[in-house]
């Protein structure tokens, strides 16, 4: 950091990163991140998916994190909640498989059916 600018820069950049952390979006991502969530690698898909929502700029998204419910053996878990549609929960979740959740399911609304666990 050499001038204000680049200051400047850095502010805006994170207050972007926690508006997609505390926003009020239409579309809705939650990552189970419960002790079993994070032991399975749901930090690493958390980073993929912020990552991903911040390269495609991605305005109407918040990104959340959740405690464990209960289903250890499926995580990292990843709920996506699109207005006026159910629930999708996605089960054993990598970073890869979250790129293609953001990419395909909240950018072009194609559920993939093959990760799913359950909707509701």
């Amino acid at each position: 950091m050499k001038s204000l600018q680049d200051l400047e820069r850095i502010r805006l950049k994170a207050q972007e990163r926690m508006r997609v952390r505390e926003g009020e979006g239409a579309t809705k991502i939650a990552v189970g991140m419960g002790t079993c969530g994070i032991a399975a690698g749901a930090r690493d898909v958390m980073a993929a998916i912020l990552d991903e929502v911040a390269k495609r700029k991605l305005a109407d998204v918040t990104v959340t994190q959740t405690g464990c419910v209960g289903l250890c053996e499926y995580e990292p878990l990843v709920d996506v909640i699109l207005p006026g549609q159910q629930k999708v929960t996605y089960a054993r979740v990598d970073a890869d498989k979250a790129r293609q959740i953001v990419a395909r399911h909240v950018v072009n609304r194609q559920i993939i059916g093959d990760w799913v666990l359950a909707r509701s």
